[in-house]
C-alpha cells in the first residue's frame, strides 16, 4: 500500500515524444519560477512572454485574455465590499477533430509576493507545457483541449474567474483538469471534484497512471473554506478534477518554494495523470462524464476503488447488522457475554479519544520547545515526528487492550471496536457520505471474517484466513488515509491522525483475539506471565514515541538553509506622518520582538486588513507617498450623490484600495474599473460601509464611481496601497542566517493610506 503512495521515478530529456518527461518540463519551471513574480510585476511579464512563446512555438492558438478579474470563492479582500484585479491570462486551443465538449488544462503562472513559486504553481505550469508538448507530437484528440495559465491566483482568483465568466471558450463549460501544489513533494492526490462525480471518477481510475484519490478529501474540501482557481470554474458551471501534491508544506507561499526543492517524481506524476487524463477525455463523448451521482473511491493495490454512492447507507446498515450478528454468535459460542460486549463497545471511546489527545499534548510540548512550529504547517522534515504521533497512539491502544482484555475478554474488546467502526459508518454516511467507507467496510469485512471463523472450527487455518482477510481490508481501507492525512492536516492537527490510527487498530484487532478464545482466562502465574508480556508492546511504543520526539527534535532544527519564519510589515499614514511596524505573529520570534510589542487594531486606519489585532511598535516614517484620489465628477441632490473618482499609486504596488467611511456615506451601488460590483450592506458598527481592493492597478490608475446616500456632510474615503520589500526602509536591519520569511500575503507589505474628504 506504501509503495503506491510513492510517486514514480522521473522520466530523462530522452523520453520518447509522446510521454512525460520530468526533466523537460523542469526546464520550463526552472524559467517560470526564476524569481519572485507576483500579478501585475515586471517579472510577471516575462513570464507571460516565455509562455506565449512556448505555446505558440507548438503550433498551438495562442492568446492573452486581457482583463478585469473579480475575487472567487471565499478568500478574504475587502469586508462588505469587492476584490478585483486586472489580469492577463494565457489561453491556447489545440483544436479537436469532432469535438463534444472542451478540456481544459489549468494551472496559474503568478506566484506570492515573497516566493518565485517553483512548486506553487511552476510545477502545474511547467507540467501543461510539456502535455501540451506532447499531444501536439502525436494525432490530434477528438475534443478541444484548451491549456489556461491563470493571472492573479494567489491574490483572488480573479485570472480564473475573468475565464470562466467571461472568455468565449468557456462558453458552454467542460471538464476542468486543475493542476496546484502545496509544498514541495509527495504523491500527487485527486483531492476535489465537481458534484455527480462518478463519471468523471471512472475516467480517473483508467486513465490516470497512478491514481490517488479518495472521495473522503473530497467531502472534508467541501467543507473548508479553501480555494483554488478550481472554485471560480466550479462557480460557472464546469466539471472537473482538481489535483496537488501537498507534502513539505513548510516551503509553502515562502522564498524558500524554489525550483530546487521541487520533487522531480511528483512532477513526473502530475505530468503523467495530466497526460493520461488530457487524451482519455480527449477521447470520450464528453457528454458522458457528467452522467451519474458522486462515487464513493479510494486508493487500493493496482488501481482505485470505486462504488456508487447509493450504496453509502446500504453498506452502513449492512455493517452494523454484521457486527451485531458478529456479537450475538460470539455469545452463543460462549466467547463472551452481553454484559462484556457492552462493556467492550463502552470502553472502546478510551483509545478513540485518548490517542487523539496524547497526540495532542505531544505537539503541544513539540511546539513549547520549538515556537517556531507554530507558524509553519508542517516542520521541515516531519518524518520522526510523525512516527512519534504514531508509536503514541499505537501506545494508547495497546495499553487499553493490556489493561482490559483480562477483565473484559478479547472477543468483547474486539467486536467492541468494530462496533465503534459500524457506529462511524452511520455517523459519517450522514455527514459525509463520501467518507462513510472508511469504518463502514473495515467493520463489514472485519465482522464477516470473524463470523466466518466462529462457523468453522476456531483453530483450524480457515479461520486464520478469514479474520485474516477481514483485518486486511481495513488497513488496505485505512492505511493510505493514515498517511496522507499528516501531510494534508499537519501535525497541529496530528490527533485526527491518530484517531484513523485507532481505527486500524480496532479493524486489525480479531486477527489477534478471534483466533485466541483461551485469552483472558488465565489464573495465577499464567497470568501473571501474560499481563507481562502484554506490556512489552506499550512500553516499546511509548519508548519508540519518546525517542522518535528525540529524534524529530535533534534532526530538524532551524538554521539558515531552514530558518525560522518571521512576519513583519510596514504601515504609513501619508495624512499624520505616522508608521509602525505590525505582525501577524502573536508569539514573535527574537528578530521580530525587536520591532513589535502590543497588539493593536488597525481597522479603522488599515482597512485592507481587517479585523486582526497584530502587534505593532514605532518605526521612523518613510519618504513614501499615498495613492492619489480625485475627484472626475460629482453629482446629485438631497442626500443623494454619485462621485466619480480616480485612485491612482504615486509608486510601483502590488495593489490599492478604497474604503467609505460608514459614519459619512452609504453606498448604493459602485462600479469599478467600467465594470459594477456587489455591495453589500455592512452594519457591524464599523468604520466602514463598503471597501474595495484591487490588485495589479495599471500605472495611471482605476475609475470608481460610488453612488451614494449621504450624512448631509462632506464624504470621507481611506485611499491605501501597499508594495513588498522592507529593505530600504528607515530602521530596518536584514534578517540574520536562520531567520526567514513567513509564507504570508502580507508578509513584507509596506502600506500607504491616506484619509480624503469631498
Amino acid at each position: 500500500m506504501l509503495v503506491q503512495l510513492r510517486p514514480p521515478a522521473p522520466r530523462g530529456a530522452d523520453a520518447p515524444a509522446g510521454e512525460f518527461s520530468a526533466e523537460r518540463a523542469y526546464a520550463q519551471a526552472r524559467t517560470v519560477a526564476a524569481g519572485t513574480h507576483a500579478a501585475g510585476s515586471p517579472a510577471a511579464d516575462q513570464v507571460r512572454a516565455h509562455l506565449v512563446g512556448v505555446l505558440r512555438g507548438l503550433g498551438l492558438e495562442t492568446e492573452v485574455q486581457e482583463t478585469i478579474g473579480t475575487e472567487a470563492g471565499q478568500l478574504s479582500g475587502a469586508a462588505g465590499g469587492a476584490t478585483l484585479a486586472r489580469v492577463r491570462n494565457v489561453v491556447a486551443r489545440l483544436p479537436g477533430t469532432g469535438s463534444t465538449g472542451r478540456i481544459f488544462l489549468v494551472a496559474h503562472y503568478d506566484s506570492v509576493q515573497v516566493g518565485p513559486g517553483g512548486n506553487d504553481d511552476a510545477a502545474g505550469v511547467s507540467a501543461i507545457l510539456e502535455v501540451a508538448r506532447a499531444l501536439t507530437a502525436g494525432p490530434r484528440p477528438r475534443n478541444d483541449i484548451v491549456f489556461v495559465l491563470t493571472d492573479a491566483e494567489e491574490a483572488c482568483l480573479c485570472g480564473a474567474s475573468a475565464f470562466a465568466s467571461g472568455h468565449p471558450l468557456a462558453a458552454g463549460g467542460g471538464v476542468v483538469l486543475n493542476l496546484e501544489a502545496r509544498g514541495n513533494g509527495g504523491p500527487v492526490i485527486m483531492f476535489e471534484t465537481s458534484r455527480r462525480n462518478a463519471g468523471l471518477v471512472r475516467v480517473f481510475g483508467r486513465a490516470a497512471p497512478h491514481p490517488i484519490g479518495t472521495s473522503f478529501a473530497v467531502e472534508i474540501y467541501r467543507l473548508l473554506p479553501n480555494d483554488t482557481d478550481f472554485t471560480a470554474f466550479l462557480d460557472h458551471g464546469f466539471v472537473g478534477l482538481n489535483s496537488a501534491y501537498i507534502d513539505g508544506a513548510a516551503v509553502y507561499h515562502s522564498p524558500l518554494d524554489t525550483p530546487a526543492t521541487l520533487s522531480r517524481s511528483s512532477l513526473q506524476q502530475h505530468g503523467d495523470n495530466a497526460l493520461g487524463l488530457a487524451r482519455e477525455f480527449g477521447r470520450v463523448d464528453l457528454g458522458t462524464v457528467r452522467a451519474g451521482g458522486d462515487a464513493t473511491y479510494f486508493p487500493v493495490p493496482g488501481g482505485l476503488a470505486r462504488y456508487p454512492g447509493t450504496l453509502t447507507w446500504p453498506l452502513a446498515l449492512i455493517a452494523v447488522a454484521a457486527v451485531g450478528a458478529l456479537g450475538w454468535l460470539a455469545r452463543r459460542r460462549g466467547r463472551t457475554s452481553w454484559p462484556r460486549l457492552l462493556a467492550g463497545l463502552g470502553l472502546g471511546a478510551v483509545p478513540l479519544v485518548g490517542a487523539p489527545v496524547a497526540a495532542q499534548l505531544l505537539w503541544l510540548g513539540v511546539t513549547t520547545l520549538r515556537p517556531g512550529y507554530r507558524e509553519l504547517l508542517d516542520p521541515y522534515r516531519p518524518l520522526a515526528y510523525r512516527l512519534a504521533v504514531l508509536a503514541l497512539a499505537a501506545a494508547v491502544l495497546f495499553a487499553w487492550y493490556a489493561l482490559l482484555r483480562r477483565r473484559v475478554g478479547p472477543a468483547a474488546l474486539a467486536i467492541g471496536g468494530l462496533g465503534w467502526l459500524a457506529l462511524l459508518g452511520l455517523v459519517l454516511a450522514a455527514l459525509t457520505p463520501g467518507g462513510a467507507y472508511l469504518a463502514s467496510l473495515p467493520a463489514l469485512a472485519g465482522a464477516a471474517g470473524g463470523l466466518v471463523a466462529l462457523a468453522v472450527r476456531p483453530s483450524g487455518p480457515s479461520a486464520a484466513v478469514a479474520v485474516t482477510a477481514g483485518a486486511a481490508v481495513g488497513v488496505v481501507v485505512l492505511l493510505p488515509t493514515v498517511v496522507l492525512l499528516f501531510p494534508a492536516l499537519g501535525l497541529g492537527l496530528g490527533g485526527v491522525a491518530a484517531l484513523f490510527a485507532v481505527l486500524l487498530g480496532f479493524a486489525a484487532l480479531p486477527v489477534l483475539d478471534l483466533l485466541h478464545p483461551e485469552a483472558g482466562g488465565q489464573r495465577g502465574m499464567a497470568a501473571l506471565r501474560a499481563r507481562r508480556a502484554a506490556a512489552v508492546p506499550v512500553l516499546a511504543a511509548a519508548l519508540a514515541a519518546a525517542v522518535l520526539t528525540g529524534v524529530g527534535l535533534r534532526v530538524d532544527r532551524f538554521d539558515a538553509a531552514h530558518p525560522v519564519p518571521t512576519h513583519l510589515m510596514y504601515a504609513l499614514d501619508a495624512g499624520t506622518n505616522q508608521a509602525r511596524w505590525l505582525s501577524l505573529q502573536t508569539d514573535p520570534q527574537e528578530w521580530t520582538a525587536r520591532y513589535v510589542d502590543q497588539p493593536v487594531s488597525v481597522r479603522d486606519e488599515f482597512p485592507v486588513l481587517g479585523d486582526a489585532k497584530p502587534l505593532a511598535g514605532p518605526a521612523q516614517p518613510a519618504a513614501l507617498p499615498a495613492p492619489a484620489l480625485t475627484v472626475l465628477a460629482d453629482t446629485g441632490a438631497g442626500d443623494r450623490r454619485t462621485l466619480r473618482l480616480r485612485l491612482q499609486p504615486q509608486r510601483p504596488v502590488r495593489l490599492v484600495a478604497l474604503h467609505v467611511a460608514a459614519a459619512t456615506a452609504t453606498v448604493l451601488r459602485a462600479t469599478v474599473a467600467g465594470r459594477d460590483v456587489p455591495v453589500q450592506r455592512v452594519d457591524d458598527g464599523g468604520p466602514w460601509s463598503f471597501g474595495l481592493v484591487f490588485h495589479a492597478p495599471p500605472p495611471e490608475g482605476i475609475e470608481v464611481e460610488f453612488e451614494l446616500a449621504t450624512r448631509g456632510g462632506p464624504v470621507s474615503l481611506r485611499a491605501m496601497d501597499a508594495s513588498d520589500g522592507l529593505a530600504g526602509l528607515p530602521g530596518f536591519q536584514p534578517r540574520p542566517p536562520g531567520v526567514g520569511i513567513l509564507g504570508s500575503h502580507s508578509s513584507e507589505m509596506v502600506a500607504v493610506a491616506r484619509t480624503y474628504s469631498f
